[in-house]
């Protein structure tokens, strides 16, 4: 094989207690093919800012040679199809990591188990949160003991919708991650704890009312809103809608809306739209899949 095209999902950090550990893919696809060279690394498609060897894509392809101690080949990356947005706590730095590593993995004859796709891609990103999601798919819970990282995937009530509302401004995770104190008090831990342990089995089992109590947080997102022009409008909307419940997707920009209800997209979009805001607002079915060769 000298030529693949790999499919990423774009994927969400966090849900509100779940900091740095728990992740979702979502039905929002990064489609790139790579193509096996004598030498160097060229690019189609892309930004020419982006298109150099510190693309993230190509350094998910090479590190898998590295970490295989295998001699990294030429390659050609041609972007076929970008819909993760950058910047806006969707997944994107992750989405191109794994997309690069997948394809390398698939020109090596799948040498390496996504555990090990894992711990390569890891070892770049910093956090498994987004990584984890975007390779095995779905809800998956992850840390990182010493420099391997672990995950399990949990299952989500197929009533339950996720809709993103995408700001039309970036917000970089540096940035976000500024704001952040260097320590918290201990009742905030146990807070955001006990929440996360409810709040996977709520998923599960669609439970409304504990999603929405265990859906909250006290360590990035009282910090961060404040980033965020437009969130509380953004969050009442959702409220008066009767959004199960309302968060920041990873570092934010983009706000995450829980809903049972087939129209809330179309509702909340025409409140935005209403208040002067020109979000865009995506339905997000959840990604079963993660990273795949098409």
């Amino acid at each position: 094989m000298v030529k693949c095209t790999v499919r990423v999902p774009a994927t969400t950090a966090n849900l509100g207690p779940g900091f740095d550990s728990v992740g979702c893919a979502f039905t929002l696809y990064n489609t790139l093919t790579f193509e096996i060279k004598d030498k160097g690394v060229s690019f189609s498609g892309c930004e020419e800012k982006y298109a150099n060897e510190q693309n993230l894509a190509y350094i998910g392809f090479r590190d898998v040679y590295t970490y295989l101690n295998i001699e990294v080949p030429g390659c050609h990356i041609t972007f076929d199809s970008i819909c993760v947005p950058l910047s806006r706590g969707l997944g994107s730095s992750a989405a191109l990591i794994v997309a690069g590593a997948t394809a390398a993995n698939a020109f090596l004859k799948n040498k390496l188990t996504k555990q090990e796709i894992l711990t390569v891609c890891n070892n770049i990103e910093g956090h498994p949160d987004n990584l984890s999601p975007a390779i095995y798919g779905g809800l998956t819970a992850s840390f990182t003991n010493g420099d391997t990282p672990y995950s399990v995937s949990y299952s989500i009530h197929p009533s339950l919708k996720f809709v993103a509302l995408v700001p039309d401004f970036e917000l970089l995770t540096k940035t976000a991650r500024s704001v952040l104190p260097s320590e918290i008090p201990f009742g905030d831990a146990v807070f955001n704890s006990s929440r996360l342990a409810v709040l996977l089995k709520a998923l599960e089992n669609g439970d409304k009312k504990l999603i929405n109590l265990s859906l909250d947080d006290r360590l990035h997102q009282p910090y961060r809103r404040d980033l965020i022009k437009g969130y509380d409008e953004a969050e009442s909307f959702a409220k008066e809608l009767d959004c199960i419940a309302f968060c920041l997707s990873g570092a934010g920009p983009t706000c995450l809306c829980l809903t049972d209800n087939d129209n809330f997209a179309h509702k909340i979009k025409e409140k935005l739209h209403s208040g002067g805001y020109s979000w865009q607002v995506l339905s997000l079915p959840v990604d079963t899949d993660g990273a795949k060769i098409i």
